[in-house]
């Protein structure tokens, strides 16, 4: 009975509001029930049965035009399929061991030209190249370039009918769109696009050239959010124009990391494309001498073997000089520790390579700031070319 006594005033109120909500909601089933009638009516309900179908029938056409649809016309045609054929194990029969991406950039006389990536073409006893509409011409590969992660490929000309336009990478914003043109999974997928922005300018990469563990190399690369997957390398990655501003090189492959995608810029990449064009390789500048970073060297023997002053934690230290090299004609030697060439300050064989090698030129004189025996000293050599 409590139950029912303190909730007595409660009831009565809600019996107040229900009553109304009831009688309206009859009123309204009313008003309803004539309207149907209305609509029963000869003429009345085929007129509106006509004009719904009518409606649902009728046919819609929609033509978009997009600055990425456009961007995409111009430039898909120009990218094509690479495909790699190696010799079996126990057989001497080619068969294709891989395939990636390749972009035509240039028509001269009877020719083309395609840029590709290194690990494209590595190990390839012959090369094809896949238009568009699928034929597959035979190629020459004309030189490749490890560090650089490029090759450049010479095709009949008369079968091509179309080439990239190169932008300029180095104008390029954050948060730009670009577009990644490719064959991610071989040929059945060739001139897929995904479009992204860039995420990142001039970002740094470590590479092992050879395997060894040790970085021999750091590659500026664009950062994109443009899926680029194995079989995208060497392709395209362009800007709202349809300029090729990158050729997609690589992907993290970590599972936790997603979105990440690199291409080296085009600006970079046209002085590498044009010295294997001409020369079958790229003709860099070298110092002649083997070391190591001194970030491998224990603190104590940096001290007593190295005699480095504390404010010296940063450099590369000398193991061998070539006879005959520029290094050896500067005077420099063993275990002297260099922490400058030029301005540029030297922490790895990495910082070396890549000073060397997007800064300075065959012929051109460096200055070397190195410490011997716990003591600053400058040199100056003239560069050769590496052999």
């Amino acid at each position: 009975m409590g139950y029912y006594d303190d909730h007595s005033s409660k009831k009565r109120s809600v019996a107040k509001k229900i009553l109304p909500a009831f009688l309206g909601a009859c009123f309204g089933a009313a008003s309803v029930g004539g309207t149907l009638v209305y609509l029963s009516k000869p003429n009345v309900l085929s007129v509106k049965e006509h004009s719904v179908s009518a409606a649902t029938t009728k046919s819609v056409e929609v033509h978009e035009s997009s600055d990425v649809t456009n961007a995409v016309n111009k430039a898909a045609d120009a990218v094509v399929g690479v495909s790699n054929y190696q010799t079996a194990d126990l057989s001497n029969e080619l068969s294709e061991a891989s395939s990636g991406s390749g972009v035509i950039y240039k028509k001269s006389g009877s020719y083309a030209y395609v840029i590709t990536n290194n690990h494209v073409v590595s190990g390839a006893k012959k090369l094809e190249i896949s238009l568009r509409n699928g034929k597959k011409i035979p190629v020459k590969l004309l030189g490749t370039d490890p560090f650089m992660d490029l090759a450049v490929l010479r095709v009949d000309g008369s079968q091509i009918h179309k080439v990239a336009e190169l932008g300029h990478s180095d104008s390029l914003k954050l948060g730009e769109p670009v577009v990644a043109i490719g064959n991610p999974l071989g040929a059945e997928f060739s001139g897929s696009v995904t479009k992204g922005i860039v995420s990142g300018l001039k970002r740094t990469v470590p590479v092992d050239i050879n395997g060894d563990g040790q970085d021999d190399w750091e590659a500026d690369v664009i950062q994109t959010d443009a899926a680029i997957n194995p079989g995208n390398s060497g392709g395209a990655l362009i800007n709202i124009e349809g300029q090729v501003v990158g050729i997609n090189s690589m992907k993290i492959a970590q599972a936790e990391v997603e979105g990440i995608g690199f291409s080296i810029p085009i600006s970079s990449a046209v002085p590498v494309v044009e010295d294997l064009e001409k020369y079958g390789k790229v003709k860099r500048p070298y110092i002649g001498i083997a070391s190591r970073s001194l970030d491998e060297i224990s603190l104590d023997q940096a001290e007593s073997a190295l005699k480095l002053p504390e404010s010296v934690r940063k450099g590369i230290v000398i193991e061998t000089v070539e006879d005959g090299s520029p290094a050896s004609r500067a005077g420099l030697k063993p275990y002297d520790v260099v922490t400058k060439v030029d301005n540029e300050a030297i922490s790895s064989v990495a910082d070396l390579r890549s000073y060397l090698y997007e800064h300075k030129q065959v012929g051109e004189k460096a200055e070397v700031t190195y410490y011997r025996d716990g003591h600053k000293h400058h040199t100056y050599l003239t560069l050769q070319e590496q052999h």
